[in-house]
């Protein structure tokens, strides 16, 4: 039987390069075909990277800069960056609000609702305006099938054309799919969705584009498939399919962008967490969640610091889609719809080469903000948004 070696970073990159056609050269993976960021001054922006992370779920400020110990990595982000402690949210659900931190408009949304909304989104925008392949843009989810609607809006001039590329945390890195590749040689039939979703990230990073189209230089998905199969059987063999724990979705969604990002370093990389959302049962439950997720985040900032290229060049935007009710219920948990400061105000945490350091902003702000600035701070402009700038961000 054949049998696999985890490969390192170093050999994974040497592998792809040589096996996909200098893959990395070619298509942009480590960033170097990312057009430099400008302001609205035309000003060069240190900023080459952005990493945002909607930490939604629903989850109070109560429970994060109000209780500094559940966490530590957000509090060091925001001693070196920028914290915003009133950032306005609006309780449209989970869906319609997380969705908002991506359009810079309000969106209200049924709490089931599977459809992708009208509007262009953050990705949609960098990718146009920068004219950026699809392997510099992606987004990692906890949330499953409805959350992959996050990465492109039906907006007639932009579209799938400009969507991000989208990894669910319990799609194709997941146990089963391990096992397959642990006993190579014996392989089951892979589950629809996993084929699907394998066969769509070969089309994109393969293609260089979301849509799967071939380069003119022939380098297409067939020819990258060998570079697709390492870089999954890495993700598994960090253990990314056997995290568990009360946060195991939005852990998994974490770990699959740190390694995106550590790797591939895109221009823009999005995380859409989720399993905050136990407080409607259990408070403890969500304070852990809030717990493990703000250490996944710091494993996301170790690495960030850790690599010569992006340490100087990544900026990274924390923030929930909206918060919690101020009394717990008869469950002893907390629900999401009293109309208090608690649910309807959120913080903001901004880190960056670029952002003032160890600023507290109290004014009011509003999540919709995000998406212009994200969009401004990368060079591109989000044309649609109804949110502006975020005030005293920048040096």
């Amino acid at each position: 039987m054949q049998s696999f070696q985890p490969l390192d970073r170093r050999t994974f990159l040497k592998g792809s390069a040589a096996s996909a056609g200098t893959l990395v050269a070619g298509f942009g993976l480590g960033g170097a075909l990312a057009p430099a960021a400008f302001g609205a001054s035309g000003v060069d922006r240190k900023t080459k990277h952005v990493i945002l992370i909607a930490f939604a779920g629903g989850v109070r400020s109560r429970e994060t800069f109000g209780s500094p110990l559940n966490v530590p990595n957000l509090v060091q982000l925001a001693e070196e960056g920028v914290l915003y402690t009133r950032a306005r949210t609006a309780n449209l659900g989970h869906f319609g609000a997380a969705m908002s931190l991506f359009t810079g408009i309000s969106e209200a949304r049924g709490i089931r609702e599977n459809s992708r909304g009208p509007d262009p989104t953050l990705f949609e925008y960098v990718r146009k305006d920068l004219a950026l392949p699809g392997s510099e843009v992606w987004i990692s989810t906890s949330g499953g099938a409805q959350q992959t609607n996050y990465s492109y809006g039906l907006h007639p001039d932009y579209g799938p054309t400009y969507g991000a590329n989208t990894l669910d945390g319990d799609g194709i890195f997941n146990r089963e799919f391990k096992q397959v590749i642990a006993r190579y040689g014996e392989p089951k039939a892979m589950e629809e969705s996993e084929g699907a979703l394998l066969e769509r990230m070969r089309g994109a990073i393969g293609a260089g584009g979301f849509d799967g189209s071939g380069g003119s230089d022939g380098s297409g998905a067939g020819g990258n498939a060998a570079t697709i199969e390492r870089y999954i059987l890495e993700e598994l063999t960090k253990g990314t399919s056997d995290l568990r724990g009360a946060n195991a979705s939005d852990a998994k969604a974490l770990r699959v962008a740190r390694n995106l990002i550590s790797i591939f370093k895109p221009t823009l990389t999005a995380v859409v967490l989720q399993d905050a959302d136990v407080a409607h049962g259990s408070f403890n439950a969500y304070v852990e969640v809030i717990r493990q997720n703000d250490a996944a985040i710091g494993e996301i900032v170790t690495a960030v610091r850790a690599d010569p290229e992006l340490a100087e060049s990544t900026s990274i935007v924390v923030i929930p889609e909206f918060g919690r009710d101020a009394d717990l219920n008869e469950r002893r948990g907390l629900d999401h719809g009293d109309g208090s400061d608690d649910l309807n105000y959120v913080t903001a945490t901004c880190w960056g080469p670029d952002f003032a350091r160890g600023k507290v902003i109290r004014k009011d702000v509003r999540a919709i903000d995000v998406c212009p600035s994200v969009a401004e701070l990368l060079g591109a402009k989000a044309r649609h948004a109804r949110g502006d700038r975020l005030p005293g961000l920048l040096v």
